[in-house]
């Protein structure tokens, strides 16, 4: 179990919100680390072991290792067993089903991969979204609400209110501050403002910093609340700053970047507390 207030005391230790995603693309992992699956799994021990100091959680995407059936999944379960107990794992799954199916997913993620958090399209409603909270209420349920894609314009901010205030607003029924929390993209950070006003006390995890060009002050002065309650995603920016087999070395430089600059905005919030 990790709840909010461990993951705050992470915060304070590490001064440090850091997400790492750990997204690994066979093209794209370096030479050295070998080929196919084994090769994903020596780059994201690499990379767990270049960076654990500085991150407070590290967040697989499955489909990078579900592609690759019992070989893959396999792999995540050690890679995930080597990330150290006082980080928290998130699974990117973005499950969406309903009832018994859902629990299905649940049992597959916290019982069977060990993560402590699943990432779910909650947009079945209630039905897709309390399965992973029933039996399971020391685990973590991230629903996704504003997302940094460009196609979230599609639905999330049609309605009104909105359809993604909506989400945050009636999810507010279906379980507590230590249960849920919401994917809320950097790239939008009036929006980010927005939904830390109806949700004040939950954590968001907030992808779109680096790569996707998501500026951290910005998202931290938005979301910001008295647990912080900010987890920042970054993956490519960090996995792949090199392709060479100083890759791991290349992956603490930018997230030690990530951490300084998070660290001085902690300090400024803690000191005008």
């Amino acid at each position: 179990m990790i709840n909010r207030k461990e993951i705050f005391t992470q915060i304070q230790a590490k001064e440090s919100c850091l997400c790492v995603g750990l997204d690994p693309d066979v093209q794209r992992i370096p030479e050295s680390c070998g080929d196919g699956v084994d090769g994903m799994e020596v780059f994201c021990k690499s990379i767990v072991d270049a960076t654990h100091d500085l991150a407070v959680a590290y967040k697989p995407n499955l489909a990078f290792f579900e592609q690759y059936g019992d070989q893959g999944w396999r792999a995540l379960v050690r890679i995930i067993e080597h990330i150290p107990d006082q980080c928290m794992v998130i699974a990117d799954a973005k499950r969406g089903d309903i009832g018994n199916t859902a629990k299905r997913y649940a049992n597959a993620i916290f019982d069977g991969l060990g993560a402590h958090a699943i990432t779910v399209a909650p947009y079945m409603g209630a039905d897709s979204v309390t399965p992973f909270m029933d039996g399971y209420k020391d685990q973590w349920t991230i629903l996704l609400a504003l997302t940094s894609n460009s196609g979230a314009d599609d639905f999330e901010f049609h309605g009104s209110p909105p359809l993604f205030e909506r989400v945050i607003s009636r999810a507010q029924e279906w379980g507590t501050p230590d249960q849920l929390m919401f994917v809320v993209g950097a790239t939008r950070p009036k929006f980010i403002a927005r939904a830390r006003e109806l949700a004040p006390e939950n954590f968001f995890l907030v992808p779109g910093i680096g790569a996707q060009g998501g500026d951290l002050r910005s998202v931290l002065e938005a979301g910001w609340n008295d647990q912080c309650g900010l987890l920042i995603n970054a993956s490519r920016s960090i996995l792949y700053a090199s392709k060479e087999a100083d890759f791991a070395f290349s992956a603490r430089t930018a997230a030690s970047q990530l951490q300084a600059e998070m660290a001085a905005i902690i300090r400024e919030k803690q000191v005008a507390r």
